[in-house]
């Protein structure tokens, strides 16, 4: 057995910000009243986490990048089939890249509704006036009554599959995410987690960020 790196740290980073970002949505959005000042701040960050995981997609590290996790029809079945070569299922496995797929476009949904939502209570989103009265009122809807169970039931799946993976399969899956190795009984190629590519994050972030600030100043300047 031999120790690889699979996860980079902004990959990891990434993950358990979004994780926690996710559960700050949910509770902020219960509670309600000015928990909701933090709910809208959480979606910003959470848009600026998926800009970013959009650029380390290309940009990342091997089994971080989308082209390691884009699997076909035919390699979903020979996984079910268990017959899937190692490569498939060190990062992602193909079931585990249709449902990294599905949560971030969920996610991304659920982002971009809320920016352009309006509860007719005390909550707008920044972009509203950049839209018809219509599309705020559809975008609301799917917001409030389909998107955010939708996002629920991907993050209730992701942790049914943890659960499964780790207590039935015994293949560990949270330690790797959070140090970033797996023990591995064949050479796979590693992903690189240096400096440079740290600093490269760094920069993505930053960037990610203002462009997200950027595009909230645009919703809040003269109509």
């Amino acid at each position: 057995m031999q120790s690889v790196r699979v996860w980079d740290l902004p990959t990891r980073v990434f993950h358990w910000l979004l994780a926690t970002s996710v559960v700050g949505l949910v509770l902020s959005a219960k509670l309600g009243g000015d928990w909701m000042v933090w709910h809208l701040r959480l979606g910003y960050l959470v848009l600026t986490l998926l800009l970013f995981r959009l650029l380390w997609g290309f940009l990342g590290g091997h089994w971080s990048r989308f082209t390691r996790f884009a699997y076909g029809p035919g390699a979903v079945l020979n996984y079910l089939r268990g017959q899937a070569p190692l490569a498939h299922r060190v990062g992602h496995t193909p079931l585990g890249g249709l449902a990294v797929f599905a949560l971030l476009t969920a996610l991304a949904l659920q982002v971009g509704t809320g920016l352009i939502s309006d509860d007719e209570i005390a909550f707008t989103g920044p972009l509203i006036r950049f839209v018809p009265p219509a599309w705020s009122a559809a975008a609301t809807h799917y917001h409030k009554a389909i998107g955010q169970f939708l996002v629920l039931g991907l993050v209730l799946l992701h942790l049914l599959a943890i659960g499964f993976y780790s207590g039935i399969k015994r293949e560990p899956l949270v330690g790797p995410m959070w140090h970033g190795d797996k023990a591995l009984a064949e050479p796979v190629p590693t992903s690189l987690d240096g400096p440079r590519q740290r600093w490269r994050a760094v920069w993505l972030a930053a960037l990610c960020a203002a462009v997200v600030y950027a595009l909230v100043r645009l919703g809040q300047g003269p109509a």
